[in-house]
């Protein structure tokens, strides 16, 4: 049964009551039924989260302080962050939205507004939703990277998030991070997902295909045909396009993956061709820039709902193209934030819009008792080993940005020490959970930012001038000028030196300025110690980065 909203409005009001009182007083001032109130906009209701990185718990999660880029942005200067996203779209300071999209006063605020996201919080703001649009008028998009970030995700390879999403009711999916358990495990898993998995730009390699009985290409559904009470949805899934580069390509060695623009357009064509749908949505896991780019080029595309990229925008970015115009979003990560597209659909063609980018304050919105259970179903097993104690945060520990992340530096710390290397090297993953000075780091939270299916670790000889074509060569997955080109992330992590980056700068001329602590120039012709994890060619035979990191809290104390 939906939620009405007379009954969450009761439940909103309990919860306030029940908490404390500087969250009430802070609250207080803010129209929090304004927020989560109802639009009278439309006849379709779609609603969008991606990159919960399997964070089923309410969690702390600080924005990035600077988001640098390079060429051409389409005339947009999107995403924001910190002061200018608070100028821009006019959030005040302090506020709970200003803590939900920035990183400002994060410790203070953090404090008063607690907690986001949750996927028993979540749930009860859909169920809401779905009441609000009426029987058969809404679809809920899970937009990859939904089963990796977790402990539990990971013991359970992905199949503790496949529960949860059913008993979200997710209609459909795209992916990303769901590759790195192996082909065979993804599809086992879809097995027993209730929605459906679309990808238009995943097919099986040219040896695969020989090897197959079937003539057909594809590995799954490029798009799904929804048909509401109103309107025909037509959903085409666009998986992250880079996943045999950016992750070992050994998980799935008979799929080849890309943009795919020309196959892109040929479905959008074919659907309008055939009249299949009144609306045509884009779930991609490009990334914001992709996205922006891929918007330009292809025509007759209505609403691209974006992942990968974790950029929460308050508000959609309209592109023009031949065809007219398109939609581009992107709802954040972690599970902080819903989007809501309320769409008025009329004549076969999207008339008009309405986009709401909902933060899930956990300390507002009731959790669902139904969730909540599962969710602790899902925990018991594993609750000791989770909450095993390994030190104090003595600081705000957090892993965004562009080029630098306090727990990173604890990862790399763990690993210079550890392994006695005179260099270390941590991939610049946007997935991790914060922590606030003063709290414990337990293994769950370690296991936050280390919960991969190849977390080994690795001790190479690399000369300096290896290492600064290493540096130049994932600057420019981040910083290259043509957006088809960028890979999405963080820039790499390092420990043992330091160095400069220009993004704006030509190839190969990006990175300068590296030096080691006592001041002296790294030498291109003196060979050094690198020590490392996440490796994407063969599989490394050191310990686990997470035994690492334990290891050295174990001896260090507070960190």
């Amino acid at each position: 049964m939906n939620l009405s909203r007379r009954e969450f409005l009761q439940a909103l009001t309990i919860t306030l009551l029940s908490s404390n009182c500087s969250t009430q007083r802070r609250f207080g001032d803010f129209d929090i039924e304004g927020l989560y109130s109802a639009q009278s906009f439309g006849n379709v209701r779609l609603l969008h989260f991606t990159d919960c990185h399997a964070q089923l718990l309410p969690v702390y999660y600080r924005e990035p302080s600077n988001i640098l880029t390079a060429g051409e942005r389409h005339g947009h200067a999107v995403p924001l962050s910190g002061q200018a996203l608070v100028d821009y779209y006019r959030i005040k300071s302090g506020s709970p939205e200003a803590y939900a999209f920035t990183h400002l006063h994060f410790i203070e605020l953090a404090e008063i507004y607690g907690k986001m996201g949750g996927f028993a919080h979540l749930a009860t703001l859909i169920e809401l939703l779905r009441g609000e649009s009426g029987p058969g008028n809404t679809l809920l998009l899970d937009g990859g990277d939904s089963w990796q970030g977790s402990a539990t995700a990971l013991w359970t390879q992905g199949r503790d998030m496949v529960a949860a999403c059913n008993l979200l009711g997710v209609d459909v999916m795209t992916g990303h991070w769901e590759f790195t358990y192996g082909s065979k495990r993804v599809l086992e898993n879809l097995k027993q997902f209730n929605g459906e998995f679309a990808a238009q730009n995943i097919a099986l390699t040219d040896a695969a295909r020989f090897d197959s009985d079937d003539d057909n290409p594809a590995v799954f559904k490029p798009y799904v045909i929804k048909t509401l009470q109103h309107a025909r949805v037509a959903v085409i899934g666009q998986a992250f396009p880079y996943t045999p580069i950016a992750n070992p390509k050994r998980f799935v060695p008979d799929w080849q993956f890309g943009i795919q623009e020309h196959n892109l357009q040929a479905v959008i064509d074919q659907i309008k061709t055939d009249k299949a749908a009144d609306v045509i949505v884009l779930l991609s896991h490009n990334g914001l820039d992709v996205d922006l780019k891929l918007a330009s080029r292809v025509s007759r595309l209505d609403i691209i709902l974006g992942g990968h990229t974790h950029d929460a925008l308050p508000k959609p970015i309209l592109i023009d193209n031949s065809g007219g115009k398109t939609w581009v979003s992107n709802a954040g990560s972690h599970g902080k934030f819903l989007a809501v597209l309320d769409l008025d659909v009329g004549k076969g063609r999207l008339k008009g819009l309405n986009y709401r980018l909902l933060p899930i304050f956990s300390n507002l919105l009731p959790p669902d008792p139904k969730m909540q259970k599962l969710i602790e179903t899902v925990r018991n097993p594993y609750i000791d080993q989770l909450a095993y104690p390994l030190a104090t945060a003595d600081r705000l520990l957090y892993r965004r940005d562009r080029f630098h992340g306090t727990f990173d530096q604890l990862i790399l710390d763990a690993l210079l020490e550890v392994s006695g290397a005179e260099i270390a090297m941590s991939p610049g993953f946007r997935w991790g959970n914060t922590l606030l000075p003063g709290q414990t780091i337990t293994l769950e939270d370690v296991m936050n930012h280390t919960a991969i299916t190849y977390p080994e670790t690795y001790m190479r000889s690399l000369l300096g001038r290896e290492i600064k074509a290493i540096l130049e060569d994932i600057a420019d997955n981040l910083f290259n000028k043509d957006p088809y080109y960028r890979q999405g992330g963080d820039m790499v992590r390092v420990g043992g030196f330091r160095f400069n980056c220009d993004p704006n700068a030509e190839v190969g001329r990006r990175i300068s300025g590296l030096r080691m602590p006592d001041g002296k120039t790294l030498d291109a012709d003196k060979t050094y110690k690198v020590a490392g994890w996440a490796g994407v060619g063969e599989p490394s035979s050191g310990k686990t980065v997470w035994e690492v990191v334990v290891e050295y809290l174990g001896k260090s104390g507070e960190r």
